[in-house]
């Protein structure tokens, strides 16, 4: 399958998503496990049809997969589902195909405001099909900036925003509504969170790795990871105060 096909393969994946949101009206939770609700299992079944169609492999937050031989689709069926349920409008479906250890495409849906990104490795990222820009260095004084969980003391930005959807708050530091993510919660964001995001990041510029040096492209659906998301010093800043707070 070539780069152009995977990518439209993606977006019929969200496609899906989309379609059976429309009309959509139990929010709440799923019942069958903590923290699930009846929206992830919808949003889950929709992209699962398409993808497994196709021949794909997957590995979703939902129904688990992956392994396998060839590339893996790794799925967020709903990111911010509890924002969903209260009706928050900072939720998304993501997609990001890794192959041979690497991220090769990626798409990214916000529900709330219908705009998407996408990304094929060494191509660029798109918002809504524009090609974005190369992000430019803000300095940590001057950042504003995206984090899940909280952190112990101000590490020097300018603001920072805890919004609960991993993949829009990478997305919106691709697109430059953003300067930084940091993870300051520990081992919380499996790689369907980050992994979207983090390739449409990687496209425009944007650093992104795990604080304490581990991999981030896996396939394992038990492994967490720490993702930190800037440019230049801020990085390196950002990457320093989170793990100053782990030795605490």
């Amino acid at each position: 399958m070539t780069d152009d096909d995977l990518l439209a393969l993606l977006h019929a994946a969200i496609d899906a998503v989309v379609e059976v949101f429309t009309g959509h009206d139990d929010w709440g939770l799923s019942g069958r496990r903590d923290g699930q609700y009846a929206s992830d299992l919808a949003a889950d079944a929709a992209a699962l049809q398409v993808l497994q169609a196709a021949g794909i492999t997957v590995l979703s937050e939902e129904s688990g997969g992956g392994a396998g031989e060839g590339p893996i689709a790794v799925l967020d069926p709903l990111d911010g589902s509890t924002n969903a349920s209260r009706p928050l409008p900072w939720f998304a479906t993501s997609i990001c195909v890794i192959d041979n250890g690497s991220a090769r495409a990626a798409v990214v849906h916000d529900h709330a405001s219908g705009v998407r990104w996408d990304a094929i490795a060494g191509g660029g990222a798109r918002i809504d099909g524009v090609l974005l820009p190369t992000r430019e260095m803000v300095p940590l004084h001057e950042s504003v900036v995206a984090i899940n969980g909280l952190p112990t003391a101000n590490p020097g930005w300018s603001q920072f925003r805890c919004f609960g959807a991993a993949a829009l708050d990478l997305c919106a530091v691709a697109d430059g509504r953003f300067d930084a993510f940091v993870d300051f919660d520990t081992d919380a964001l499996g790689p369907w969170d980050y992994l979207g995001g983090m390739l449409i990041c990687q496209e425009v510029g944007v650093r992104v790795e795990d604080a304490f040096g581990r991999p981030l492209v896996v396939g394992d659906h038990a492994a967490r990871r720490t993702p930190v998301a800037a440019i230049g010093s801020a990085f390196d800043e950002l990457v320093g105060a989170r793990r100053r707070q782990a030795s605490r």
